[in-house]
């Protein structure tokens, strides 16, 4: 909300003089009239905003202390004329140019460097990075009596160990500069297996008796296989790696088919458990006296499955509840279920939502459960059907490309499980069966052909249900 001065300001009308020529006086002017004063001599200090400038503009330019405004940030407390060097009062160490040997060289030169007076004849600081490898060293009788080999001489050992001191166990450099002129020519593997065989039997003879010993192990043959098929593999042609990766694709599909299978065979042997135990405990009901069959009830009562139709809640609770609430279906029961449930229930002429009595509610849930249980039943038959018959067919195609013995009619039946397929021993090139043998385990079903399937076998099972 803008005030009388923003008023004033913006039609550049002058306030204070305004109310010095309208002789006006306030309660303020009375009981101040210092302040007053002193305002006024501030105000006579104020620069006046040029013309053509706009008023925002003009506050921008100018702070309360009417300073006038940096262009770049800036800290005043501490400037670059403020700061100085802060230099050491101590005396400065003198350098010197000296000369140095390194002791991990042999020859003996003499190189320069500068270094600090006060370290004037100490050792290079840098040799204590050179690591050499432990060689072992052997002698004469140690070699006649543990190291001696009728595939190695003395000479040609001692030329191996020389090299190996030299470039400290490098053995592609080993073998690159042993003499293969004047020794027999050896492979690295060989290098390794005699050097390491040597190291072993040292380190045993010289061991102190009740010490655990660390004895180098180098496996020859299991090193020269690795090269070979590291060789097999870099050597292969771009027909094998693409036949290569194209078993590997029909492998991982049968072990997806397999593990289906082995799913929807637990899947089926649950149902069929869930079907016997429920007729069971119906027959087991029936059968006992309706006065003991509470405490038959919980004495008696065995495993039913989760899957075994419909789990409707138990409203044990305390306080009032509606019989018509044990009606409801849980959420456990899909959507899916739930509409071929109330159409099973209107082909047979049942109502969706009886009155609900003690003794109809109880034969309502029974009923739900076992329609629920048949649903599963009849879709669990329907897939092992179109398993099977799909297996039937491929068994068929097998029999008429040539690829079992004896050709299999329709109406003969599939094979049994006991026998097996006789493949006969493909020739060089492309296997024109090989899609069909590897793919015989079992297409794995696509959504359409499912949806399909399922919808036709809850149609079924409702015509089933009303026949006697």
């Amino acid at each position: 909300m803008a005030t009388g001065a923003d008023v004033r300001d913006i039609l550049e009308l002058g306030g204070p003089e305004g109310d010095a020529a309208s002789g006006t006086i306030s309660k303020k002017d009375i009981i101040n009239p210092d302040k007053k004063k002193s305002k006024k001599s501030s105000e006579t200090l104020t620069f006046k905003r040029p013309e053509g400038m706009h008023r925002e503009v003009y506050a921008l330019l100018y702070s309360d202390k009417k300073d006038a405004p940096p262009l770049l940030p800036s800290d005043t407390g501490q400037g670059y004329r403020t700061v100085k060097a802060k230099l050491g009062s101590k005396k400065v160490r003198p350098w010197k140019w000296m000369p140095f040997t390194n002791p991990a060289r042999k020859d003996g030169a003499m190189f320069f460097h500068w270094r600090r007076a006060a370290e004037e004849g100490k050792d290079y600081p840098f040799a204590r990075f050179n690591k050499t490898v432990q060689v072992p060293v052997y002698s004469e009788q140690e070699y006649q009596l543990y190291l001696h080999d009728d595939a190695w001489t003395k000479a040609e050992t001692d030329h191996l160990f020389d090299l190996s001191r030299r470039f400290d166990l490098r053995f592609v450099i080993i073998h690159d500069r042993y003499d293969h002129q004047q020794f027999k020519k050896r492979s690295v593997e060989d290098l390794k297996e005699r050097y390491y065989h040597i190291c072993a039997k040292l380190a045993n003879v010289r061991a102190v008796p009740g010490t655990d010993l660390k004895v180098p192990v180098f496996d020859a043959g299991h090193e020269r296989r690795r090269k070979e098929q590291l060789e097999r593999l870099y050597n292969r042609t771009p027909e094998q790696v693409a036949e290569e990766e194209y078993l590997l694709q029909e492998l991982r599909k049968i072990e997806a088919r397999k593990k289906e299978r082995e799913k929807r065979s637990q899947d089926l042997q649950k149902l069929i458990t869930a079907a016997d135990t429920t007729a069971e405990q119906r027959r087991t009901e029936r059968k006992a006296p309706k006065k003991k069959l509470p405490q038959k009830k919980e004495a008696e009562k065995p495993a039913v499955p989760e899957t075994a139709g419909i789990r409707f809640p138990d409203f044990k609770s305390a306080g009032v509840t509606l019989r018509s609430q044990r009606m409801k279906l849980p959420s456990s029961v899909g959507q899916k279920k739930v509409k071929a449930l109330e159409q099973m229930l209107l082909e047979l002429g049942v109502e969706l939502s009886p009155t609900p009595t003690e003794e109809l509610v109880h034969m309502f849930n029974e009923l739900r459960s076992d329609l629920v249980l048949l649903y599963e039943l009849k879709q669990a038959c329907a897939s092992c059907e179109y398993e099977l018959q799909m297996l039937r067919h491929r068994h068929e195609a097998l029999a008429r490309a040539g690829v079992l013995g004896a050709a299999v009619t329709p109406a003969s039946g599939p094979a049994p499980a006991s026998a097996e397929p006789i493949v006969p021993d493909p020739g060089p090139g492309p296997d024109p069966t090989k899609d069909t043998i590897i793919d015989v385990v079992g297409a794995p079903l696509t959504p359409n052909s499912r949806k399909r399937r399922e919808s036709a076998s809850s149609s079924s099972s409702v015509k089933k249900a009303k026949k006697p």
